[in-house]
């Protein structure tokens, strides 16, 4: 879940994309900058409070990577204001943005085992129709769920997991003697 700060800088740089008509590009630059804070060493270096603010920000300017100047000037933005391990979640806020803004559905589809291609596939279009928008599906493997499945999009949970189903009517069961 992504902090009120990873929102609000997410919420920045979307407006900026889309300002820019650069929305699928700023996202590959995000990519780029929490492939870069995301490294432990480099994390390490870049949140240390022993260094100097400035001298972090020379560090991100001068490192061989491959980001461009308004990239390297929000890497340089976040060792600013600390927000260095916050880059996932304003990168996870941005994708929601631009999904959004696309009429995209993102849904969790947690199962007992992996499905296939088709199943993805066959499930992603079921929900895109009941849906009416296009859906993109995760798939989250999790064998306590025994069989069936938990798909869970936007603030809604569909719960048809056997684990839970099995656990009602335990409960129902106690309740009747």
């Amino acid at each position: 879940m992504a902090t009120a700060a990873a929102k609000r800088y997410a919420r920045a740089v979307f407006e900026l994309a889309v300002e820019e008509g650069q929305v699928g590009e700023w996202r590959l630059h995000l990519a780029k900058v929490v492939d870069l804070l995301s490294n432990p060493q480099v994390a390490a270096v870049l949140t240390n409070p022993t260094i100097p603010v400035d001298r972090r920000m020379e560090l991100i300017s001068a490192a061989p990577h491959e980001l461009d100047p308004e990239t390297t000037n929000l890497a340089r933005l976040l060792i600013e204001t600390n927000r260095v391990r916050e880059v996932r979640g304003i990168a996870d806020e941005f994708e929601a943005l631009a999904d959004e803004a696309a009429g995209r559905v993102r849904a969790t589809v947690t199962t007992a085992v992996e499905l296939l291609p088709a199943e993805r596939d066959r499930l992603a279009d079921q929900l895109s129709e009941r849906l009416g928008k296009e859906v993109r599906i995760e798939v989250v493997v999790d064998e306590r769920i025994l069989g069936g499945l938990k798909l869970q999009y936007g603030d809604r949970l569909i719960d048809a997991s056997l684990a839970t189903k099995l656990q009602q009517l335990r409960r129902r069961l106690a309740d009747a003697s």
